[in-house]
């Protein structure tokens, strides 16, 4: 099984890389963090927001392939450590891979939230795109060791 992060947007600061980095390296060698990175959609020069969002979602979709979709959104339902860990155990045992999917600036194309089968909200705050890798990345490496009985995870 594999766990990917399909996000908009190729060239993330240092920080970002090297945060998401820490964590994907730190996932056992069954589950492996992938990050996928596909272009923003090249209408967004133009202004034109929604098909810059259309333009993404063929990319977003594309990467993800046959992988259950997870669409990280504001309008989604939060998770407890606790529930993203169970969730991630199921998946385990069903073996299919998993993809989480990060929007660009804009958020994502309504095809990508009905693509989901779940929607993940991080917060009730706005949280910038980019700044959603590393928060992800962590919240999954917690979600295995609480998994693993690993004392990372102290809540």
């Amino acid at each position: 099984m594999r766990l990917n992060m399909v996000a908009v947007g190729r060239r993330p600061p240092d920080w970002i890389r090297t945060g998401v980095d820490e964590f994907a390296q730190r996932m056992p060698r069954h589950l492996p963090l992938a990050v996928k990175a596909v272009n923003p959609g090249d209408a967004r020069r133009s202004g034109d927001v929604d098909r810059a969002r259309a333009q993404e979602a063929d990319a977003l979709l594309a990467a993800a392939g046959s992988a259950r979709l997870i669409a990280l959104d504001e309008r989604g339902r939060s998770w407890r450590t606790p529930d993203l860990a169970e969730y991630l155990d199921a998946a385990l045992h069903e073996g299919r891979d998993l993809a989480f999917v990060i929007g660009g600036a804009d958020g994502l194309d309504q095809r990508c939230l009905n693509a989901a089968e779940r929607r993940w909200s991080l917060s009730a705050l706005t949280l910038p795109h980019m700044l959603v890798r590393v928060i992800v990345a962590e919240q999954l490496y917690r979600a295995w060791t609480l998994l693993a009985g690993h004392p990372y995870h102290r809540a």
